[in-house]
């Protein structure tokens, strides 16, 4: 009995120790190795293995892996691999910025309007930019590819599933399809199912329209659905694999406030300047990737109120990267209760800049007086607070949704280059889009490029002159 006694207390004396070590092991972090040129390093893979780590993914297109490892000195070790240029923290981030989303909820019957697409009356964008001119004139988009970059997508919505190829769609975030997947009942809003309905809803005889309504939609989740955030890693596959499926047009309603200096996460894990500037050079190379397979690049400038010229050591990617097209944000004030309204005042939010802004597109504004003020208005068959019909109206999870942001304003301008692209034969040089997008833009604000508008609205009625 004392033998059995003394063999059970070294059993649990093992048995601890064991559970000592379990709890006490490290935990593996995620690393991007980032090779000298656009070719990753013939022995990688044994110098990792050496190192303790384990690649996890390859980008081979702009010579980028992402390696695994519970060793707390393999970034150390990995910074002096041959053919490595730098190795840095495979941070999630938050990539879209808390934007206000108003569910819509239909008061009445369809007006007899002119459009059998009965919330078409909602969306003033879509006047904003000429849509309907461009329509009459015979251009809507056929033909065009636009790959959406977010967190997700209603494949089941009537506006949506008619442009949606599912095949192509996919997801670049560990554990998620593709659609949106609700965070709760009472989230489900789904900022990508918003910005791809701007972009290319179908006109069905069925709710709203998109600005390219016969142009087609490819979702490439790269955020996660609950909470908006990814990482660098998942951004940079979901360009490279937008521009392998011969996407005409990248639209990338997302991006992040980085620091040249450096910087930190909520999570405590930091950048180093240096390694702030390899993300960048990494973005670069993704974008210039894109740009060189002929897809255009299309990405919301951010809602900081930021002006760029005075930001110091601050800069927004992906919109700052080579070979994208920045987009800042315009709307109504108050345009509810005077349909006769300017509808393209610079948003309040809109990062703004000479040296970044590329172009302005409808994004939604904020009427901040006529908020406080609680007045009820009713356009079409939507009754709603006022200031509420100067957001952005589009499609959601499971219904439609109003929302602003740079996020809105850059789909947008993606649904003006895909009909543009579609009246040229549906093949155009990404450096040929932005010239026209240029062209047929209205020079608002100062004459020539100025901060706000940057070289002006983009407008598509252009196309029927």
């Amino acid at each position: 009995m004392k033998r059995l006694v003394t063999m059970l207390l070294l059993l649990a004396l093992v048995m601890s120790a064991l559970t000592v070590t379990a709890t006490a092991a490290p935990e593996a972090k995620s690393y991007i190795v980032i090779a000298n040129g656009n070719q990753l390093p013939a022995t990688l893979s044994k110098q990792v293995t050496a190192a303790g780590g384990t690649i996890t993914n390859t980008i081979p297109e702009i010579g980028v892996a992402v390696v695994s490892s519970t060793n707390a000195s393999f970034k150390a070790k990995a910074s002096s691999f041959s053919g490595v240029k730098s190795v840095v923290p495979n941070l999630r981030i938050n990539m879209v910025d808390p934007v206000p989303a108003v569910a819509y909820e239909a008061v009445g019957n369809p007006p007899n309007s002119g459009s059998a697409d009965f919330l078409f009356d909602l969306q003033w964008g879509h006047t904003a930019v000429g849509a309907p001119a461009a329509w009459e004139a015979g251009y809507r988009g056929a033909g065009v590819r636009v790959a959406v970059l977010d967190d997700g997508i209603d494949p089941n919505h009537p506006d949506l599933a008619p442009n949606l190829n599912v095949n192509l769609s996919t997801s670049f975030v560990p554990g998620e399809p593709f659609e949106y997947v609700p965070n709760a009942p009472d989230d489900v809003f789904s900022h990508g199912a918003h910005v791809a309905g701007t972009i290319a809803a179908a006109e069905n005889d069925f709710g709203t329209i998109g600005v390219a309504p016969d142009a087609e939609l490819v979702m490439v989740k790269v955020l996660s659905s609950a909470d908006g955030e990814g990482t660098w890693e998942s951004v940079t596959q979901g360009i490279i694999y937008a521009a392998s499926i011969d996407a005409d047009i990248i639209n990338m309603s997302l991006g992040a406030e980085l620091q040249r200096r450096g910087f930190c996460d909520e999570d405590g894990e930091c950048y180093t300047a240096r390694e702030t500037a390899e993300i960048a050079n990494m973005l670069g190379r993704a974008t210039t990737y894109a740009y060189q397979q002929g897809t255009t690049v299309i990405a919301s400038a951010g809602n900081d109120a930021m002006n760029s010229n005075q930001s110091g050591d601050t800069f927004h990617l992906p919109s700052d990267a080579p070979h994208v097209i920045s987009i800042s944000a315009t709307g109504p004030m108050g345009w509810a209760v005077d349909p006769e309204t300017d509808l393209n005042v610079p948003a309040i939010y809109t990062n703004f800049g000479l040296s970044t802004i590329d172009l302005a597109g409808p994004g939604g504004n904020l009427d901040e007086a006529l908020a406080e003020s609680g007045q009820v208005c009713q356009v079409a068959i939507a009754v709603a607070p006022c200031y509420v019909f100067d957001f952005v109206f589009s499609t959601g999870f499971g219904g439609w949704y109003w929302s602003a942001g740079t996020s809105m304003a850059a789909p947008h301008v993606s649904g003006v280059a895909a009909l543009i692209i579609g009246a040229n034969g549906g093949s155009m040089h990404p450096a040929q889009v932005e010239s026209a997008l240029r062209s047929y833009a209205l020079d608002l604000g100062k004459p020539g490029k100025d901060a706000y508008f940057g070289h002006g609205l983009v407008y598509a009625g252009s196309l029927s002159e």
